[in-house]
This record gives C-alpha cells, sequence and structure tokens, in this order.
C-alpha cells in the first residue's frame, strides 16, 4: 500500500522536480558574458576582434526643454540609427538605467559613457562618484569605453587656471577605473591633438578621442598622433551643421542640407582612409537641439562652441542644426551620406 502511495507521489511531483531543474539550470544561468574591450597597439578589439567605430553622439533633448534628456524617442532613434550602420553611441553623462542600456544592446549598439568633472555629485570625477557608476554597471554588454571630459582642455579657466589639475584629475580617474574594470578601455575626448603635456600627464588614457573640426579635411591630424603616440584614437566629434550664416564655397546663406551632407561625407572618406591611424569616428550629433542658442520652443540660429572657426563651410557653429535627423526624426541628406559609409565600410585590419 505504501508502496502504491509513494508511486502516486511521485507521479505527481515528477513534473514540479522537472521544472525546479529546468529553472536552474536555464532560469538562473547568468546572463551572456559581456564584450571584453582592450586595445592591442593602434586598434580597440572587442573579444579579440578589431572594432571599427561607426558612432554618433547622442543628447536627446526635446523640444522646450531646457538641456534635460529624454528617452521617449529612444526606440525610433535606435530605429534609425541601426538602420544607418551606427554600432556605437557616445554619451556625454551617464544614464543610470538598465532598461535603456539593455535597448540599446539588443540594437547591436555599444556606448561610450561620459564622466563629467563636476556634475553636482552625480557620477562625476569630483566627488568619485563615477566609480559607483561603473561598478554597477561593467558587466553590461552595451559599455564600450569610458570616457573622461569633454574638450577641457580649451577650459582651464573650470580648474583655476592650470590645465595640469584637470590632466592629473582625469588621469587619477583612469587609473582607477582601470583598477576596477580591466575589461574596458578609458578614453577622453580632448579639443583637437593632445599635445606632449597632455600625453604624457595622461598615461592612464587607453584612447584617445579628439573633437576635431578642421574643414572637411581631418587627415592632418591622423599623420600628427602618428608622431605623438602609438595608442588608438578616433575622432569623438566632427561634422558640420546645416544652417550657412553666409554663402561661401558655393553653397548659399541659410538652411543648407547639402553643405552638411557635402562636408560629412568628405570627413568619413578621409577618416576610413586612415584606418591605420584611426579607429572611426563619432559624428556630432543625432538630433537638432533647440536648447542650445535660445529660445528652446523655437529652432535659433546662432550659439557658440570654443576653437570653432574650422567648423565647414562658413566657420561658424551654428548649434542648433547639427543633427542627422532634425529635431522630429525626419533624415536630413547627411543621414544618408553616414548611412552609405558607415554600411559599407568594415575594419581593415591592421
Amino acid at each position: 500500500m505504501r508502496d502504491m502511495f509513494d508511486t502516486m507521489i511521485f507521479k505527481k511531483i515528477k513534473p514540479i522536480v522537472f521544472l525546479l531543474s529546468f529553472y536552474m539550470l536555464f532560469g538562473c544561468r547568468q546572463p551572456a558574458s559581456f564584450s571584453e574591450v582592450k586595445v592591442y597597439e593602434r586598434s580597440i578589439l572587442v573579444n579579440n576582434e578589431p572594432y571599427l567605430i561607426k558612432g554618433i553622439c547622442y543628447h536627446p533633448v526635446p523640444k522646450g526643454s531646457p538641456n534635460v534628456r529624454s528617452w521617449e524617442t529612444l526606440t525610433q532613434d535606435l530605429q534609425l540609427m541601426a538602420a544607418a550602420g551606427i554600432n556605437t553611441i557616445r554619451l556625454y553623462e551617464p544614464v543610470d538605467d538598465r532598461a535603456i542600456l539593455d535597448e540599446i544592446n539588443q540594437a547591436g549598439i555599444k556606448v561610450i559613457i561620459g564622466f563629467g568633472y563636476n556634475q553636482d555629485g552625480v557620477f562625476d570625477i569630483a566627488s568619485g562618484s563615477y566609480v559607483d557608476y561603473v561598478v554597477k554597471y561593467k558587466n553590461h554588454n552595451a559599455i564600450l569605453m569610458w570616457e573622461f571630459g569633454n574638450e577641457y582642455n580649451y577650459h582651464p579657466q573650470w580648474f583655476d587656471g592650470d590645465i595640469k589639475n584637470w590632466y592629473r584629475a582625469m588621469n587619477t580617474a583612469a587609473g582607477i577605473i582601470k583598477e576596477k574594470d580591466p575589461a574596458h578601455p578609458t578614453t577622453t575626448a580632448h579639443g583637437d591633438l593632445p599635445d606632449a603635456l597632455a600625453v604624457s600627464m595622461g598615461s592612464n588614457i587607453d584612447v584617445w578621442g579628439m573633437n576635431v573640426y578642421r574643414w572637411d579635411k581631418p587627415a592632418s591630424i591622423f599623420k600628427e598622433w602618428k608622431v605623438v603616440s602609438s595608442k588608438p584614437m578616433y575622432l569623438s566629434e566632427t561634422g558640420g551643421d546645416s544652417y550657412m550664416k553666409a554663402a561661401n564655397e558655393g553653397y548659399e546663406q541659410g538652411e543648407n542640407q547639402k553643405a552638411q551632407a557635402d562636408a560629412t561625407k568628405n570627413i568619413l572618406d578621409e577618416v576610413f582612409d586612415s584606418q591605420d591611424i584611426c579607429s572611426g569616428v563619432a559624428v556630432f550629433s543625432f538630433t537638432d537641439g533647440w536648447w542650445k542658442a535660445g529660445n528652446n520652443d523655437v529652432q535659433d540660429i546662432g550659439g557658440n562652441a570654443p576653437n570653432s572657426s574650422g567648423v565647414p563651410y562658413d566657420g561658424v557653429p551654428n548649434e542648433e542644426f547639427w543633427g542627422i535627423v532634425d529635431i522630429d526624426r525626419n533624415k536630413k541628406d547627411v543621414y544618408f551620406v553616414i548611412k552609405e559609409h558607415y554600411l559599407n565600410t568594415s575594419r581593415i585590419k591592421k
């Protein structure tokens, strides 16, 4: 009788045991291992394969907002990016939301996370709270690199008038991160070519990003960098805006998408022809930013940026006209230039 009872109980609990076993085997399994990113000579490697940054700078601020990011259009934006062959997003500040990083990762795109020096204690360098962010997200597959500062070399006034104070802070922060997360490189976005002082004081920077506006001809910086350093580099910002303050070089005054598209084509041609030195590019920027030059509810002409005389083709950075799509996500001419280059360019192994 007991044998029959035990058999009946076993038959009832057998499916439960199976389900528990299945859950233990699969349900509790950790997510797939994150990508290991490292540098080798002048290359960035992702899982030991050379990686070419086909990037975009991304700071999605909606109409009427005073420089406050919104992720409401993230799904639409990622679809547009993926269709254009974009594989990397450069963010100027961290995003503390795993669901957002998950969606970016699911789109097959990686992120460069930027840390500012003083962001009121929110994941910034001055407070040291950036370390908390790195520890929290270092195993996320979307992460490509950790970035410190954005062309701070143009602003020594932020560091008691001595830019060496910034380079010390940058290098110290990068060194700490290399201990906390050896699986992802450190980088910075330097304004144009780092000089000997920057390079010598930035020994913990693995990949040097450079915000370069040399008209539509950036190739000279690759030759200059080859002399300065053997580390990898990429263009962390470059491109042109879609407004001409004055007619020049055959481009008419006013909104001019052709000028932006032509400049970007010439820039990308030189970037991808220089893969022996350059590991890619993050074009500035994904969408127009109406918050930058005046009334947040309209698209204003004007604005300013340091060392911007090299902006093609008028030497004037009309700050609200830099998107490859407009603020309503309509594609500009430059979008198709980027799509053509990004989808048809592969990494050349060095």
